[in-house]
C-alpha cells in the first residue's frame, strides 16, 4: 500500500524532486565520495517529514528498533548491507553478540530482534542474542506477539571481553557485538573498555549523544548539497536552536526557551513567505538527548512555553530510562502531508552502512499533521516502498512512486552522513 498525499505536489518539492532525478549521476557520485571519507554507521533508520514544500529529516536513530516493520521482499538488500557493514568491522567474523534494549515485555521490539537476527544469520553469521538486563539470570525464552520465539541469555564478563555461558548450547565468544540498545540510561560497566568490536560505539548512545551535534552537522552536510545542486538549502534542512540548564520543574531557564522559540518562529514566516506557505509556522521542543517519543511538544507562540501546567512540564522533565532533561533542541516544525486511510503518516527510512535497505510509514489516528507521530498509539504500515528508494525511474514524472522514494532515500542518506561526521568528530579517540 502507498500512501498518497493529501495536498497537490506541485511548487518547491516538484521542482526539487526534479532536480534530484535529473542529478542522479552527479549525486550517486558525490556520495561515494563522502564514504571514501567518512565511515557509515553500522545501521541507521531516518524520521523525515514531506510538506509538500519541504522534505527534511527530523530525527536519526543509531540504534533502529522496527527491523520487523520492513518490507520483506527486500529482505536481499538487507542481507547484501549486513555483510558489507560486517566486512568493514570484523572481516573474519563468524560470531555475532546482539545485545537489545532492556525492555523485554514489549514484544513488538522483540519481533524486531527476531528480524535482526534472521538478516545477520541470513548474512552468513552464527548470532546469539545477550541481555544486560538484571530480569536476565538465566537462559529465557520471549514469545512476540505473533508467535516467533526468541531467547535471551545474561551476558557475563570475562577480563576485557563478555560472552555467553551455556552448558546446553555452548559458551559464545564473539568477535562483533551489535547493540540495539541506545544506553540512554548510561553506559553500563560491563560494556566499558572492552576488546571486542563493539558497533555502534559507546559514544553513539544517547548518555553521550547529543541531537543537536548532529543537526549541526547536518548543516554542513545540506549545505554542500544544496550547492551541488544549485537549490535552497532550506527546502531540505529544518532551522534548529538550543537551549541549555533548563529545568522544567523548577520552571527555570523558561525565558532562554520563550526567546529562542521566537527568534526560530520569525526565520520561519521569512521563509513561509518566500515561498507562499500559508500554514501557520511552529517547533518542536524536545529533548536534546533520548528516543522513544518522549519529551516532545509542539509550540507555535513564545507564550506556550511560559505558561506550561504541571502536566506538561512533567512529560517534558525526563526521558526515557529516567534521564532527567537539562538540555533541550527547538527544531523547526515540518508539517507532514501524507496519509494512509485519512490518518496522518509520516516515512522512516532504514540504511545499513550506506545502503538503503527499505521504510515503511508510522501512523497515528490520533496525530495531527503538525504533532509528532512517534506516540503511543502509533502503528506502522509495512509494504510501503513498492520499489527500493535508490532505483528511480528518470523517465517517469518526479511524483510517481519509485521517484518520490528515491528522493526519500537521498535525505535519508544526507542525515546518514551527517551521523558518520558526528560519530568521526566525537570519537574520544579524536579529542
Amino acid at each position: 500500500m502507498v500512501p498518497h498525499l493529501t495536498t497537490a505536489l506541485n511548487g518547491p518539492l516538484l521542482s526539487l524532486e526534479k532536480s534530484m532525478l535529473d542529478a542522479m549521476p552527479k549525486i550517486e557520485h558525490w556520495f561515494r565520495c563522502q564514504w571514501l571519507e567518512y565511515g557509515s554507521p553500522f545501521y541507521a533508520s531516518v524520521d523525515l517529514r514531506n510538506a509538500g514544500f519541504k522534505l527534511a529529516p527530523v530525527d536519526t536513530n543509531l540504534f533502529p528498533g522496527g527491523f520487523n516493520n520492513l518490507n520483506r521482499d527486500f529482505l536481499p538488500l538487507s542481507v547484501q548491507a549486513a555483510m558489507v557493514a560486517v566486512e568493514k568491522v570484523c572481516p573474519e567474523a563468524h560470531r555475532l553478540l546482539i545485545i537489545p534494549e532492556n525492555h523485554t515485555r514489549n514484544t513488538y521490539y522483540l519481533r524486531n530482534v527476531v528480524e535482526l537476527v534472521h538478516i545477520m544469520k541470513q548474512a552468513g553469521l552464527d548470532v546469539r542474542v545477550g541481555s544486560i538486563s538484571p530480569e536476565i539470570t538465566q537462559p529465557t525464552s520471549l514469545e512476540t506477539h505473533d508467535g516467533h520465539m526468541l531467547l535471551l541469555e545474561p551476558v557475563v564478563r570475562v577480563g576485557n571481553r563478555i560472552k555467553l555461558i551455556n552448558p546446553e548450547l555452548g559458551d559464545f565468544d564473539s568477535c562483533a557485538i551489535l547493540l540495539n540498545n541506545d544506553l540512554s540510561g548510561g553506559i553500563p560497566d560491563i560494556l566499558k573498555n572492552l576488546e571486542q568490536n563493539l558497533i555502534p560505539p559507546l559514544h553513539a548512545g544517547w548518555s553521550t549523544r547529543r541531537k543537536s551535534q548532529h543537526f549541526s552537522a547536518y548543516n554542513r552536510v545540506a549545505k554542500e548539497f544544496a550547492d551541488l545542486l544549485g537549490i535552497d538549502e532550506w527546502l531540505i534542512n529544518p532551522y534548529f536552536e538550543t537551549c541549555g540548564e533548563i529545568d522544567f520543574n523548577a520552571r527555570t531557564g523558561e525565558d532562554c526557551l520563550a526567546f529562542k522559540v521566537e527568534q526560530l518562529l520569525d526565520k520561519i514566516k521569512v521563509k513561509y513567505a518566500q515561498y507562499g506557505v500559508t500554514q501557520t509556522p511552529f517547533v518542536i521542543v524536545k529533548a536534546d538527548a533520548g528516543t522513544y517519543g518522549m519529551g516532545i511538544m509542539t509550540v507555535k507562540s513564545p507564550d506556550e512555553v511560559r505558561d506550561l501546567n504541571r502536566k506538561t512540564r512533567n512529560k517534558m522533565a525526563v526521558v526515557k530510562d529516567g534521564l532527567q532533561v537539562s538540555e533541550v533542541i527547538i527544531q523547526e516544525g515540518v508539517y507532514t502531508f501524507e496519509s494512509i486511510e485519512q490518518a496522518v503518516a509520516e516515512p522512516v527510512v532504514y540504511m545499513m552502512d550506506h545502503f538503503v535497505i527499505g521504510g515503511f510509514y508510522r501512523v497515528h489516528t490520533g496525530r495531527g499533521v503538525d504533532e509528532n507521530l512517534n506516540a503511543p498509539g502509533s502503528q506502522f504500515v509495512p509494504l510501503a516502498f513498492e520499489k527500493p528508494c535508490t532505483l528511480p525511474d528518470c523517465t517517469d514524472s518526479p511524483d510517481a512512486a519509485p521517484n518520490r522514494f528515491y528522493a526519500y532515500g537521498v535525505v535519508a542518506r544526507l542525515a546518514l552522513l551527517a551521523a558518520a561526521i558526528e560519530l568521526q568528530e566525537q570519537d574520544p579517540l579524536n579529542q
